[in-house]
This record gives C-alpha cells, structure tokens and sequence, in this order.
C-alpha cells in the first residue's frame, strides 16, 4: 500500500495497508552480500530489529498500529528475560522513498539491524528493497501491497498480506456483488499503491458487465472540483478511490457536498482509519465501505489468540488495535520465533522465514518462495454510527 501519504481507529478489525514508488531491483542472479551486523549484534546479547514506515507524516495512522503490535512482541518476550534481547529501532520514512533509502543504509552500516520490519508503503518498499537485497537483511512488510513487489526476485523481502491482485478483485466483486453496482466511477491518486489497485478493480469490474468511467486526482491538492464534476455527470452507483485516506475524506466530502448522495463510496486499505470519516465529516462517511487484505479484532471477538493480542494490545496502547496492528504483531512474532531457535543473524534468520508456518492472530502465516504469505483474505469494514464495523470476507460480507 501506499505512496507518501495514508489508517484505522477505534472499534473494528483488522489491518491495511500502503503506497507509490517504483524502482528497479537488483539482478536476481547476483549473490546477496551478508551484513556484517548479525554476527556482532548476536556476541553482544541483543539483535537488533528495524521498523521503517511513516511515524510522523500525513498517514502515519495506518502505520502507527503495526508498529505497536511489533512492539508489543518484542516487549512480551524481553520481559521473559532471554539470553538474546531484542531492540526494535524505528525509523520514520514519513512515506518519502528517498528519505527511506537513506534510513535503510542507516540501519545497515551504522545501526547493524538483523532484519527489517517494513517499509510500510509500496513505494518506499520498491527502493528500499534492493537494498535490503543486497546486504542480505531480512524483511517482512505488514501492509505494502503493490502486487509487483513480489515480481523482482527477491530472496529476502516477505508480505505478510495479501497483494492488490487479491484485493482489487475481491473489492470489485463485492462492488457488482453484494452492492449490485452497475455503473461505477473509479477514481485513483496515480500513486504506486492507489493506481495498481484502481487498475484492479476496474479490470475486475469490467469483466463482470459493469459500466466503468475512469478518472485520476492528486493528492496534494485540496480542490478536486473537476473529478467531483465529472462523477455528478455520470450519476454513479458507486464510486471508488484508490489512494489514502487523507485524500479520501476531502473527496468524499466534496462529492456529498455536491450532491452526490446516493452513490455508495468505496476505497482500499489505504482509508481504513479513523483519518476518512474526520476528513469526510461523520454524516457524509456514513455508509462508506473500505476493503482490506487485513483483519482488525473487534471488541466482541471470541477467538482466545485474538482476544488475548487485543486486550494486550489495549492495555499496552491505551487503544482499540486497529489497521494492520495484528500484521506487524504476527511479522514480529516470526522474527521473535527465529531468534527463540537460535537463529540471530540475517542469513539464518531468513532460512528460518522459509520454514515458518504458524498460526498467527491475522491469519496462518506461512510464505512462498516469492515471498508472498498464502493465506488471501480480504474483509470489508463500513462506517455505522461514525465508527468503521466489520461487515465480513469481502466474498461472504452482505449489506445491511
């Protein structure tokens, strides 16, 4: 998911994700070269762990919770006290692929991390993942979802979520599915996380009869007349958004302001945070639907594993877990596994990545050999009563 900007809050369910960027990978045939700061991290009792993802900038709220719930891993089993420690090391890319380049060759020379949870964004993944490749560290992304960063060959990049050829069509099928939506206009933030999957939903939606009009908005402006124009002249059923929640609230807000009311409004992991229905306004977000590749506990959760990572989770946070919390909880805890097997430097702790099959709090995490978890669940959440609901699996979940 993502490009410089982008989630959830309160009371739902589940993770989501990030964001632009492009950038070429290394070539697959050269052989990675080993970091040196496995080794010494392990002979001075602690490996070290980074977190790479917008901390401080305009969508830090989708990044914040997984960086809590990979925090909390950490802090429950240092409290064990084990003869190898952990220290989680943060870095905050803001979502700008440039700066998170720099950070990666940070975490590498200077602060000699064993591996790297993140980046968050699909943009700042795509130019931070060679280099990560070549120094051979280890990363797990819980919530970058751009489908062709599975595509470069890698060997030591993992998703512990669904890409957006899973969610793309699994959000339009629910669009021509359940919301019966015949005519939709789809709208992208032409980031390398919101055009994939707008390109995704729309494919999907035309091989399902649907009529499509298509149309692109920048994020960084604040005035988005001329999109709104356009979707008031088609006179939608439903309209959907590819790109961040900041973005997605001042559009939804402008379109309902215009008078596109009946339109049902649907966008992707990137607006599955509290961000939407205060950029939108409570009475305009009402109804909205967001699909996510993640799945956010809820209060009423009966699953013990779940409930007791969300009660954790509250008690540690003072907060509900929210987008993609349970994806950096179960992306930590492979790493945590690893290190609890002996496993301390990057080179074994990647062979152990390989192996791992383990029922986490998000789902059963177990990757293939592109990197990829298997498991492809995606869930739609709606705003009721000015809070983002769980409605169900996206190929399950009805309307109310």
């Amino acid at each position: 998911m993502r490009p410089k900007t982008a989630r959830l809050g309160g009371v739902l369910a589940a993770g989501v994700a990030l964001t632009l960027g492009l950038a070429a990978c290394g070539d697959g045939g050269t052989e990675a070269k080993p970091a040196d700061g496995g080794s010494s991290a392990a002979a001075s009792g602690t490996v070290k762990i980074g977190f790479m993802g917008d901390l401080t900038g305009p969508n830090a709220g989708i990044v914040i919770p997984p960086r809590n719930g990979a925090k909390l891993v950490i802090d429950e089993y240092n409290k064990t006290n084990p003869a190898v420690k952990v220290e989680l090391v943060e870095y905050d890319s803001q979502g700008d692929p440039s700066k998170a380049v720099a950070l990666a060759q940070q975490a590498i020379k200077t602060d000699k991390v064993a591996s790297m949870i993140g980046p968050a964004f699909s943009g700042e993944s795509a130019q931070v993942g060679p280099v990560l490749e070549e120094a051979a560290i280890p990363s797990i992304t819980a919530s970058a979802t751009n489908t062709k960063l599975a595509e470069n060959g890698w060997k030591f990049w993992h998703r512990i979520l669904p890409n957006d050829s899973v969610q793309g069509p699994g959000i339009a099928d629910f669009i021509a599915g359940a919301a019966a939506a015949k005519n939709v206009f789809v709208i992208d933030d032409k980031s390398e996380y919101g055009k994939p999957l707008a390109d995704a939903v729309r494919t999907q939606l035309t091989s399902k009869g649907a009529k499509v009009t298509d149309d692109s908005l920048d994020p960084a402006e604040s005035d988005f007349s001329s999109v709104v124009n356009k979707v008031a002249a088609a006179k939608p059923d439903a309209i959907f958004f590819g790109g961040y929640y900041a973005a997605a609230g001042n559009l939804l807000k402008q379109l309902r302001d215009k008078g596109v009311k009946d339109a049902k409004f649907f966008s992707g992991d990137g607006s599955l945070d509290r961000g939407l229905i205060d950029g939108a306004g409570a009475p305009n977000a009402e109804g909205a639907l967001v699909g996510c590749p993640c799945y956010i506990a809820t209060p009423d959760v009966t699953d013990a594993k779940v409930k007791g990572f969300a009660d954790a989770y509250k008690a540690a946070f003072s907060a509900d877990p929210s987008i993609y919390a349970a994806e950096g909880y179960d992306a930590a805890t492979v790493f945590i596994e690893a290190i609890k097997a002996g496993n301390t430097t990057p080179d074994k702790i990647n062979t152990f990545i390989g192996t791992v099959d383990l029922a986490g709090v998000s789902k059963q995490v177990k990757f293939g050999p592109n990197g990829e978890v298997e498991a492809k669940d995606i869930y739609m959440y709606q705003v009721k009563d000015g809070a983002i609901t769980l409605l169900g699996k996206a190929a399950e979940a009805k309307l109310g």
